[in-house]
């Protein structure tokens, strides 16, 4: 347990690192931004409760904001993707079977529900901070723009690291 917990903390600190040295200053045409740090939430084992799912989210979505300058913007939408996370799963997990490995994957969600769950969890992050960020409707296509533009690039990026992540397995 402590090892996985280990693990975890390593693989965020990589990541928050990533996210603010590099995919911060990354704009493709003004409206895709990768957010990799996601990645630490999305992988957090399915039988961690609610509760601390959206704490440990927060408090991720605060490093960043305190680094990234960018006023609880990434807080808040870390939080709303912690508090929707155990619905998004159950929406693609059918059986209620005891898994081995409760930690979100390919290999113990099969590579659909998987790829299905990855992508849901990147689109609910992206068309969060999106909106927080925009805070008006008023450029609502704009907007939409820049969350499907978000959600495609770091969706692509977050399969890669879990291919990374997994191949060492």
């Amino acid at each position: 347990m402590s090892k996985n917990i280990f693990q975890t903390l390593a693989l965020f600190v990589l990541l928050a690192i990533v996210q603010v040295l590099v995919c911060n200053n990354i704009s493709i045409l003004n409206f895709a931004t990768p957010f990799v740090f996601i990645y630490v939430i999305v992988r957090l084992p399915l039988t961690l409760h609610r509760n601390w799912v959206m704490i440990i989210g927060f408090l991720a979505g605060l490093i960043i904001d305190i680094f990234g300058d960018t006023a609880g913007m990434n807080a808040l939408a870390c939080t709303i993707l912690g508090a929707v996370r155990e619905t998004v799963v159950k929406l693609y997990v059918t059986h209620d079977d005891e898994i081995a490995d409760p930690v979100p994957s390919a290999k113990t969600l099969g590579p659909g529900a998987y790829i299905k769950y990855l992508l849901t969890m990147t689109f609910v992050y992206c068309l969060s901070v999106t909106f927080i960020e925009a805070f008006t409707l008023h450029d609502f296509l704009l907007s939409l723009y820049r969350v499907v533009g978000c959600t495609a690039l770091t969706f692509v990026i977050l399969l890669g690291i879990d291919a990374l992540v997994n191949a060492k397995k």
